[in-house]
């Protein structure tokens, strides 16, 4: 049985650690081939044998290590359900679902209780299992909000209620704290054994209540046999209260520090809340994808319309669609006409027109006339799902540039700790020998403040955010970043390698230019003999002359009489004319001269022109020139792509001359012509062993060996084929632009996170220093610690304004 992949939406990772802890723990399972956990998405990806293991003992053993998965649980209520047996084959049909963890029917109630993991399934796919097996479920109220998202929800109003809880008790005990500290209140008061009763039953709640979750969190990963950020908050905060605790019975001299242990929590609550917000916020691009989405549909049965949620829309139901709405799901045109926006996925800003047979895309909107469609693609299948879900991975994925980064947290809070005991153990050892009366008190203050201000989330959040938003803002601009190492490869590349058909130019044969020898009729009479002439002909570059000919207002005539020389032209008889059209070596064998347009055809032919030449009754009569032209969009692409530096080069099967003058056109200046399809990918291997990293850009098929060779292979989409593409990075729109935009953001991303690993470990080498050498007090430490992470997930967040 082959590997499958599953995603679990994980909740209560605090720190890089806790990635790690995860990640030990599921690659320990028999089954699991391989695991890899992303902070700032909050999800963990696994690889793993079915055979071996099932998706309920990867999440038994994820709550085993101290965390939880985030499920999501629905009633769906049935009609019509006939009896018993009925029910009890739903419910093992249900069951048997992917992604389904429980499923309840009963026939008493007709209701189905399923608990399922909604990054695996959704409520819509349970819906239509229930349909196939015979059972109709009531009506859907829609697309409502997904288990994991009311899961995040939950945990930013969780950490909202301990941070108000938190500054109710910890600001008053604060204050009194300071007052008796600064003499602000009579010492007959400050120092009398009540007032520091008073402290401690103000700390308490915050120490066991605010702060329970630390306390549990570094049970949990003590238990799993590791260390995460709760370990090193909960002996922080509970050395400063402990120790206060026999100095208010007396039966210690010294100072009480209640109020250090509260403020070392809520400063942490604090941040630890403005981050669950920031990392809310990383994920904007995905909820946007999502809320381009219909919400209902006009399907039409029986001759009879009604209104339907989309999640309710099945392959083959026909629907309405009206001028202003959206497209419910993707399918095929079968009645009516209209101009439809298709810029939220393609990015192209002119509408496409729509007629029966033409394929319209979810979510775009129809701008004009009223069509009906059948639906043919629905809830996962969508091309808008295809790129929410392409997104997501790309979120999920890591990059190599985080590696350090893990290896380095792994070890960081072990390390942390052993550092705070060794500073403990020099201060007390300074202090004695000095005959300090406060060594003790001294050295434990130290300690407790390298505990807090060590802050291992920086290091963990500085990579994954920066990619989510990097990889939300590319989907925005119709750049598809498959994986996060695609988003880092494509911002060290120093070539970009095009394919020429159909990547550079449009790959379709255009009419360029008409000249005729000076007849009567002029330009259009002789397109109109040509077209008609070619009117039976099956050559691509016949189409492009009969499609000249319309675009001019001529209708091409049926011919008399036809005949097709391959390799050479077309004779046929038009409204009782001869007329050829062909090479110079056809109308040779005719007996006619060419010479009066040999000039043109050497002019034409030097710019890389197919030439045609058309006689009428035995004499020349023109010419008419076919070209494969350059896409709108190739001049800047390569514009852009040389301002940033890039070197450009054009690789073709195309013979030399004609290659040369495309990349003239284009302003490539280094060509590799005479290249087949499958020698490409050697080429491109010439040039990464001249030291470049190279991005090849291709329609993602016969270019698919040179852009799996490639650093980074870009192919190119059409909107509606975009999960066929194996590259590393597809352009939706096709757009040759993009391919400067997705390099500009892949550097901005990689120049963000450079500048958050910078700043995280920064911090800690500069600051964990300070605190042990006594600079820093504790409560100083807990907010330069919770405000750390902040400044690293608020600096990926400004990628969001990036304009490329």
């Amino acid at each position: 049985m082959a590997n499958e992949q599953i995603t679990l939406p994980i909740t209560g990772m605090t720190c890089a650690n806790c990635v790690a802890t995860i990640e030990r723990n599921l690659k320990r399972l028999p089954g699991v081939q391989s695991a890899e956990v992303n902070l700032a998405s909050e999800r963990a990806s696994v690889v793993f044998d079915p055979a071996q293991i099932g998706q309920e003992a990867m999440i038994e053993r994820v709550r085993h290590a101290g965390y939880g998965v985030a499920v999501g649980e629905e009633t769906i209520p049935l009609k019509r359900l006939s009896d018993v047996g009925q029910a009890q084959r739903l419910e093992k049909r249900l069951s048997a679902l992917r992604g389904v963890l429980e499923a309840d029917v009963s026939v008493t109630t007709e209701i189905a209780a399923v608990k399922y993991i909604p990054t695996v399934i959704t409520i819509a796919e349970i819906r239509k299992e229930i349909i196939a097996a015979g059972i109709e479920p009531a009506k859907s109220a829609g697309v409502g909000e997904d288990a994991e998202a009311r899961a995040r929800r939950n945990e930013i109003k969780y950490q909202r209620r301990r941070l108000i809880w938190g500054i109710a008790l910890t600001l008053p005990l604060f204050l009194l704290a300071m007052a008796r500290d600064f003499m602000l209140i009579p010492e007959v008061v400050g120092h009398t054994p009540w007032f520091d009763w008073i402290l401690f039953l103000l700390a308490t709640p915050v120490q066991f209540g605010v702060g329970w979750q630390y306390y549990t969190g570094a049970y949990k990963a003590i238990r799993g046999g590791s260390a995460n950020m709760d370990v090193l908050i909960a002996m922080g905060s509970s050395a400063a209260y402990f120790y206060s605790i026999p100095v208010m019975l007396g039966l210690l001299p010294g100072h009480v520090y209640f109020e250090t242990a509260a403020v070392i929590i809520t400063l942490i609550v604090l941040g630890k809340y403005l981050e669950a917000r920031a990392k809310g916020r990383t994920s904007d691009a995905l909820r946007k994808l999502a809320s381009l989405q219909a919400k209902s549909a006009h399907r039409i049965r029986a001759g009879a319309e009604e209104e339907i949620a989309v999640a309710d829309v099945l392959p083959g139901d026909i629907l309405a669609v009206r001028p202003g709405e959206k497209i419910p799901v993707d399918g095929s045109v079968t009645f009516g006409r209209s101009n439809v926006d298709e810029s939220m996925i393609t990015g192209e800003s002119i509408p496409a027109a729509k007629g029966p047979g033409d394929k319209v895309i979810g979510a775009t909107i129809n701008r004009q006339g009223a069509f009906k469609m059948e639906a043919l693609k629905v809830g996962r299948d969508t091309v808008l799902a295809q790129i929410m879900r392409l997104v997501e991975e790309a979120q999920g994925s890591k990059a190599p540039i985080q590696r350090l980064a893990d290896r380095v947290s792994e070890y960081f809070v072990p390390a942390v700790i052993v550092l705070a005991a060794a500073v403990f153990a020099v201060w007390l050892i300074v202090g004695l020998g000095a005959g300090a009366a406060d060594a003790f008190t001294t050295a434990l203050i130290r300690a407790v403040a390298v505990l807090v201000i060590a802050c291992p989330c920086a290091m963990g959040l500085a990579t994954p955010t920066a990619v989510m938003v990097g990889t939300g803002k590319g989907a925005g601009m119709g750049i598809l970043f498959r994986s996060a190492e695609a988003l880092e490869g494509a911002g060290r590349v120093t070539t970009v390698a095009f394919d020429k058909t159909g990547t550079l130019t449009r790959g379709l044969p255009e009419v360029t230019e008409v000249i005729a020898s000076g007849g009567p009729g002029g330009e259009n009479e002789l397109l109109q003999l040509a077209a008609s002439a070619e009117k039976l002909s099956e050559h691509p570059l016949a189409d492009a002359v009969r499609a000249a000919a319309v675009a001019r207002g001529l209708t091409p005539q049926d011919p008399e009489q036809f005949e097709a020389e391959p390799g050479r032209g077309v004779r046929a008889t038009v409204s009782g004319r001869k007329v050829l059209v062909g090479n110079e070596r056809m109308l040779a064998q005719a007996g006619i001269s060419t010479t009066p347009l040999k000039a043109e055809v050497d002019r034409l032919q030097a710019l890389a022109r197919t030439v045609f030449l058309v006689a009428v009754d035995g004499k020349p009569a023109g010419l008419i020139a076919v070209a494969d032209t350059i896409k709108e969009g190739s001049l800047e692409a390569v514009a852009l792509l040389k301002k940033a530096g890039v070197k450009l080069v054009l690789i073709s099967g195309d013979n030399r001359r004609s290659a040369e003058t495309v990349a003239r056109a284009a302003g490539i200046e280094r060509v590799l012509a005479e290249v087949l399809p499958g020698e490409k990918a050697a080429e491109v291997a010439r040039l990464q062993a001249e030291g470049e990293k190279v991005a090849m850009v291709g329609d993602g098929i016969n270019d698919a060996p040179a852009l799996a060779r490639a650093d980074v292979g870009i192919a190119l989409g059409s909107g509606t084929d975009i999960a066929m593409a194996a590259a590393p990075i597809t352009l939706i729109s096709g757009d040759l632009r993009g391919v400067a935009r997705a390099i500009a953001l892949s550097r901005g991303t990689l120049r963000t996170i450079r500048q958050n690993l910078f700043w995280a470990f920064f911090y800690n080498v500069i600051l964990i220093p300070a605190a042990a050498l006594g600079l820093l007090n504790p409560m100083l430490a807990a907010g330069a610690m919770a405000f750390s992470s902040v400044f690293v997930v608020t600096n990926s967040l400004r990628l969001k304004g990036f304009r490329g």
